[in-house]
């Protein structure tokens, strides 16, 4: 039975949403209450695990448990992510490449399994597997790359939400108007909608001397949960919802 969304606009939107909602709640629990990078990974870590494993032995999709998990990878991967470029010191430069090797080498295990690597043919455990933990690094990945470009590339907040933005724009523009793989395009995608989130959380969350919106880790997570909550009882709405009855009118008959 199908246990993923289906891959339309608002998944996108719930994705930005959960991607941005994990760098603001992964800075809010790290910074603003001080747990710190290393304990606040091992919290989230743990907590990606339980709802992890609750998918897993799921039979069907539920909107609430998926994005769960998908929000848990983010905020997790958020901690992840800091915790390698500052506290171990390896720089945001240093620990995005090292998150891409570990990414493009799940890639290459996943395909190599005899696995196609589309959403939609995930259908034994193992694959789902390898697809959640190539989710996981993939946001932590996105964290390292937003923190490199509002930071490090000089492009500050705004510029490398506007940079990955345009990025995106190209390969929606990919995928209707070119052969390129969408599945190829779908995982670049979603790689790339986590640093969109991770450069639009500190834009939301930061300072406004720093480039920022000043609205704080606390509002910014309660904004984006509110609306990524809205978004998946939408969802679960129209999973529960009872198909419409056929009409008993004559079907409009046409020519062959």
């Amino acid at each position: 039975m199908k246990k993923f969304p289906q891959i339309t606009l608002s998944f996108w939107i719930m994705k930005i949403c959960a991607t941005t909602l994990g760098e603001t709640a992964g800075d809010l629990l790290s910074m603003t209450m001080n747990a710190g990078y290393a304990l606040s990974s091992l919290i989230l870590i743990g907590l990606f695990f339980i709802s992890l494993v609750a998918q897993l032995l799921s039979k069907r999709y539920h909107p609430f448990l998926y994005w769960t998990v998908i929000l848990s990878t983010s905020t997790a991967g958020t901690t992840m992510s800091d915790y390698m470029d500052r506290t171990l010191g390896l720089g945001y430069a240093r620990g995005s490449l090292i998150l891409c090797t570990i990414l493009l080498i799940i890639f290459i295990g996943w395909r190599l399994s005899n696995a196609s690597l589309s959403v939609s043919n995930i259908t034994t455990f193992r694959v789902e597997v390898i697809y959640w933990t190539a989710i996981l690094f993939s946001n932590t990945l996105g964290t390292a790359l937003g923190d490199f470009l509002a930071s490090d590339s000089h492009l500050g907040f705004a510029g490398g939400a506007l940079l990955i933005a345009s990025l995106l724009a190209l390969i929606i523009l990919a995928t209707f108007f070119t052969t390129i793989s969408k599945t190829l395009l779908f995982w670049i995608a979603f790689v790339l909608t986590r640093p969109f989130g991770a450069t639009m959380g500190d834009l939301l969350t930061k300072t406004k001397d720093k480039g920022g919106l000043g609205f704080g880790t606390i509002g910014s997570s309660i904004i984006l949960a509110s609306i990524l909550i809205l978004f998946i009882l939408f969802t679960r709405r129209s999973l529960i919802t009872p198909p419409e009855q056929i009409s008993d009118e004559e079907p409009i008959k046409t020519e062959p």
